[in-house]
Parts: structure tokens; sequence; C-alpha cells
């Protein structure tokens, strides 16, 4: 075993994901109390470049045109036959639909402990993570000798993992990914909506504690008011309140608003993946332990019905004076 921290780097159609970003400022927290290096663990075809920017020590770049897309069976595959040989101290993986995915399935092929949803690490191999929709958080040592870690977003920041050197990269040869049993068809897009909030400056994005759909008129007013537009998180469109295009999260947009203001929402990772590049967030939540109060610069533990009205009358006596 060696006591570098190795990080699964998540991409999709030519783009670094952020949380790879995010796991990469954890590993060099985890490094420094190691003595060992943080080495990011690339898996591709023709993806090279995207080792740019990322803020290792060294890349591992596994080639191969099983890995140009995303499958667990090529991942599982690659990374199992690399992690045998190397035996890090611990691995980092995003809590997100693809490194959950791998991360299960390498804790069962190589008999390895696995840590889900950690938010933050320490230099003395502690980590804290958010169970239960982030309402308790557990705290613990990494397990020895090799502990897998599934990462959430939200305790450290995407930049934090960024560099602008680029980190010597070393091609490491893929084992045999012949008779794989899944492959990609293909991407299914979804439909254009009325407006795409991914580049909207404002954006007042509602939870489930909008708690029925004739509430929604409130929100709109709100939006109205302020020159934004109405999101939500993925409950709201679940109950066919708002179509999918307003959706916020992990499996709808990525935002980047000058300010999002959280109604209702409790701040579940895959939520707070996709708003953690917004300039201001202000969440409003009846819940003083709900996550999204962590990522927020302003908040206020108030029922969102008894706000909107009242914060809508605000902003159009202050813009008519």
């Amino acid at each position: 075993m060696n006591q570098d921290i190795y990080v699964v780097v998540e991409h999709l159609r030519g783009q670094v994901s952020d949380i790879s970003y995010v796991m990469l400022a954890a590993a060099r927290v985890l490094a420094q109390g190691t003595g060992g290096s943080v080495v990011a663990v690339l898996l591709g075809h023709n993806a090279g470049e995207l080792a740019g920017d990322l803020a290792a020590d060294r890349v591992l770049y596994v080639e191969h045109a099983a890995l140009a897309n995303f499958t667990s069976d090529a991942y599982l595959t690659a990374l199992s036959a690399l992690l045998s040989e190397q035996g890090p101290r611990a691995v980092l993986l995003g809590h997100t639909s693809i490194g959950s995915d791998v991360a299960s399935g390498l804790s069962v092929r190589l008999g390895l402990p696995l840590v889900s949803q950690c938010l933050r690490v320490s230099e003395d191999g502690k980590f804290v993570s958010q169970i239960c929709g982030g309402k308790i958080m557990a705290e613990g040592d990494l397990p020895e000798p090799t502990a897998l870690v599934t990462v959430v977003p939200g305790g450290y920041k995407p930049e934090e993992g960024q560099s602008p050197a680029a980190p010597e990269v070393t091609p490491v040869a893929a084992p045999a990914l012949e008779g794989l049993r899944v492959s990609l068809a293909g991407y299914v897009e979804p439909e254009a909506g009325d407006v795409d909030i991914s580049k909207e400056p404002i954006l007042i994005s509602v939870g489930r504690g909008i708690q029925n759909e004739d509430n929604l008129e409130l929100a709109q007013e709100l939006a109205e008011a302020l020159g934004g537009v109405v999101c939500s998180s993925r409950p709201v469109v679940d109950q066919g309140w708002l179509p999918t295009s307003r959706m916020v999260g992990k499996s709808g947009q990525k935002v980047k608003p000058k300010l999002y203001l959280a109604l209702g929402i409790s701040g579940a990772p895959e939520h707070v993946e996709a708003i953690t590049d917004s300039e201001m967030i202000i969440a409003i939540n009846t819940d003083p332990n709900a996550p999204i109060f962590d990522i927020a610069k302003y908040g206020a533990e108030i029922d969102m019905t008894d706000l909107m009205e009242v914060l809508t009358e605000l902003v159009e006596e202050a813009k008519g004076g």
C-alpha cells in the first residue's frame, strides 16, 4: 500500500465535471496528512487534454476506445486492475450516478470498505459524511489500508481543485476490455424549454416546501418583481407542476446565476452540485438544519409561503421608490 490519494476524474462529453475538482481539493487535504501525492485517474479515449487544469501531482491516463463514454462495465474493469496493482491510501469518486455506480462495484470486486456522501476530510484521515438528506453528520476515521470514498459537493469549491499549470501525465496500459456487457447507444437530449435557466441571472427556485401547485403563483409574482425566472428542484417537476426544462440538479440543469433564491429546498447533494457556481445563494427553509444553509450566504428560517407575498410587496415598493 502507498500513501497516495487517488481521484477518479468524472467527465462527460468532453468536459470535466465540477465534482472532480471538488475531489481534488479534498485529496490535497488528505495527502498533506499521509505525505503522499494527489493522483488523478483519467479514463477515456482521445481525452488527454482534459488533464490540463487538474490540481494533481500527476495524472494516470488510461486510454482505450471502450472508455470513450462512461459505462460501469468498462470503468470497473479498468479501475479494478489499476487499484489492485497500486494500492493507494484512498480513492475518491463523486457521489453521483456515475461515481456511486463505480464505487459500489469496486467495493464488491476488491473487497474494499466504502465511505459514502463524504462532505469534508481532515489531514489526520477523518471524514464527515452527510446522511439522511444532510440532516445528520457522521464522523469517523477512514478505514485502512485502502478506503473508497464518494464525495458530495459543498465541502470545497471547484476552483480549489484547479491549477493553471498542467500536471505530469503518465499513460497506463488498459486491461483487456473486450466482451463488455454494456455499451452506450447514444444520448437522449431533453426537449427545448420555454426558457434556458442556465443563462438566467436571477432564479427563484422552489422545492418541496411549496406545498401545492397553487403557491407557484406566489413564486411567479416574486420572480416578476425581481426580474427573474421560476425554477425548481426535482420534487416539483415530478409532481408535474413545472416542466423538466425548469429543473435544477444533477438530472436537470446546472446553473450559475447572480442570485439563486432557494425557497423550501433542503439541499440534497444532487441539487447542490448544480448551483455551486451561483454568485449568491439565499436560502429560505423551516428546518434550521437543512444542508442548503451550509452553502448559502444568507438564510432565514421561515415558511416560504409566509414570506413570498410580503417580499414581493417590499420589492415593488423599493422599485417604486
